[in-house]
């Protein structure tokens, strides 16, 4: 062979896609979802494709593989793997290069971790499949992808079952099954957007240690450019089925040319915070009586605190367990009236806990929630009645939280119908005056929440809860299972919605970089106690506790300090 073909063989792409066009049948007519789709990636090389819900970059990537949902079908263009056209293979070839040649870490691994198989058995499906196992050493190999995947103690965790691990750990697991193989590309869909901000970091160090020891390419798939910047030396934007915007990640994120890219870059809660802290994190150094003399000075401003929480506590009793679970551990803190007080933490911290004991869904152990000055445990049935049209929530999943078979409409004037605000027609009204506030169309009256998007589904979540004029609303990760422009308007609009009615938010959230946008005070809170509490600019700019400058050093794009 001349040396010029091997040159040429040694810097062809690992995986070339071109002119890719995907089309599905619906019963409205085809639906074109990828138009005309060019990439490639270097063998090594990570890639990320980033774009809003409904972009095509996850059907770009199940396309690559042969996995487009029914109805689906590649309608042009080519997908070459290390030179070889794969793009209309036999499914027999496809589940041969599946695993062996290209690796799959999906998004939500509780969908795709089978609940009655132990994950050791799922892990051994895939190499006993491509017979990198046999029979006698096949546990074997499990405990060593399962090593590799960071998971501890990995003989015991081979015999559990998805439901008995975290979220992290499943994910883990799902990163053991896509690299058991030693495949030569990784399709990481979204693999981190469920999880806690710590923990995401560390799942995609973990994927970034994995595929540099085994020389994988990284095709990763998201919609948060700043994480997309951060891990990938190449970004591909794309919008409504086709590629807008390609090129090197800093590039990209510095000095984005489509008018598209420029809105997701301004929309990412990431990349906002490191534009706002140009020097990452920054810890002042302060003696211990400068400290207290600032904590003396903001405790002497006089404040008018519509909720106020005092050494509250939640134990829940543990069968089996010689000692009892203690999920919220002398928890003190108080909402201002018309002021945003974030809690932020990891899973199991108690900040969900600590939110539904304010509801009166959970009955605290021991402690004190004061609204308006009195205590909401020794609430009368006709003041405990007020007091839940007074204090509302907006939960995480808008589709969960919404009645499917209800229309819009109805759901809306739920509230109103159960507390019997005014007449049918002054009802009416009011729901359509809240459709105004939420900025949705009156068109929307008749629908169901199956027949909107994402971030509509939750502009109807704050179109009810706001239906009965509260007080306080608490935010339940309200925007953690929204793409980063939707997020953004939803920001934006709980913001215009406080400065108008002048409303007091509880928000809570793993993600700091939400919160950094958000909130005018953050509590932190780790293993159910406070460790931390301040302004929003005192924890951003100078945080105290090591636990809470470990968070701010895992939001994505930390290390970026891109220029305003």
């Amino acid at each position: 062979m001349s040396a010029a073909k091997e040159n040429q063989m040694s810097t062809a792409p690992l995986l070339s896609v071109q002119g890719l066009a995907v089309d599905f049948a619906t019963m409205d007519g085809v639906v074109h979802a990828v138009e005309g789709v060019d990439l490639e990636i270097a063998a090594g090389e990570t890639v990320a494709i980033v774009g809003e819900s409904g972009s095509g970059k996850s059907t770009t990537a199940m396309a690559i593989i042969g996995l487009l949902a029914g109805g689906g079908k590649v309608a042009a263009g080519s997908i070459r793997l290390d030179g070889k056209d794969i793009t209309h293979a036999p499914e027999n070839e496809l589940r041969t290069i599946r695993g062996r040649d290209i690796g799959l870490v999906p998004q939500d691994p509780m969908s795709n971790l089978n609940p009655v198989a132990k994950i050791g058995t799922q892990v051994a499906e895939t190499l006993l499949a491509h017979g990198l196992a046999n029979r006698q050493n096949v546990q074997a190999k499990v405990v060593e992808a399962l090593t590799a995947a960071g998971l501890p103690d990995p003989a015991r965790r081979a015999k559990q079952y998805p439901h008995e691990f975290s979220g992290g750990m499943r994910q883990r697991a799902l990163i053991a099954i896509g690299l058991a193989c030693k495949p030569r590309l990784l399709i990481a869909d979204e693999p981190t957007s469920a999880l806690d901000v710590t923990v995401q970091h560390t799942i995609l160090d973990q994927i970034g240690a994995m595929t540099r020891e085994l020389g994988t390419a990284v095709l990763l798939i998201t919609h948060d450019l700043g994480l997309a910047a951060e891990r990938a030396e190449r970004v591909i934007v794309m919008h409504r089925g086709k590629v807008v915007e390609q090129g090197p990640a800093r590039q990209i994120l510095e000095a984005p040319q489509h008018p598209y890219t420029q809105s997701l870059v301004a929309a990412a809660p990431s990349v906002a915070v490191a534009r706002l802290r140009p020097e990452a994190f920054h810890v002042e150094e302060r003696t211990d009586a400068e400290a207290a003399a600032d904590a003396a000075t903001e405790a002497a401003k006089p404040k008018d605190n519509i909720v106020e929480i005092e050494h509250l506590t939640k134990v829940y009793p543990v069968r089996g367990r010689g000692e009892d679970f203690v999920a919220v551990d002398d928890v003190s803190l108080a909402i201002p009236r018309g002021e945003t007080v974030a809690i932020v933490g990891e899973s199991g911290s108690g900040k969900t806990t600590t939110a539904r004991m304010l509801l009166k869904v959970v009955e605290p152990t021991s402690g004190l929630i004061r609204y308006e000055g009195k205590d909401i445990s020794s609430l009368s049935r006709a003041e405990t009645k007020n007091f839940r049209q007074q204090v509302q929530p907006i939960f995480q999943d808008p589709y969960s939280s919404l009645n499917p078979m209800f229309t819009i409409e109805r759901l809306i004037a739920e509230p109103l119908d159960f507390y019997k605000r005014g007449s049918g027609a002054e009802r009416r009204k009011r729901v359509r005056q809240l459709l105004d506030d939420v900025a949705l169309p009156q068109s929307m009256l008749r629908r169901y929440p199956s027949e909107l998007s994402g971030g509509q589904r939750q502009r109807v979540a704050i179109a009810r809860a706001l239906a009965l004029s509260p007080d306080v609303i608490v935010c339940d990760e309200p925007v953690s299972a929204l793409d980063v422009l939707v997020q953004d308007q939803i920001l934006k609009l709980l913001g215009d919605l406080q400065k108008e009615y002048g409303l007091s938010y509880l928000f809570i959230s793993h993600d700091l970089a939400v919160v950094r946008l958000i909130s005018d005070y953050v509590c932190v809170m780790k293993d159910g106690k406070l460790v931390e509490a301040a302004s929003s600019e005192e924890i951003f700019t100078n945080p105290r506790d090591p636990y809470t400058r470990k968070l701010l050093a895992s939001i994505p794009g930390n290390e970026l300090n891109i220029a305003s």
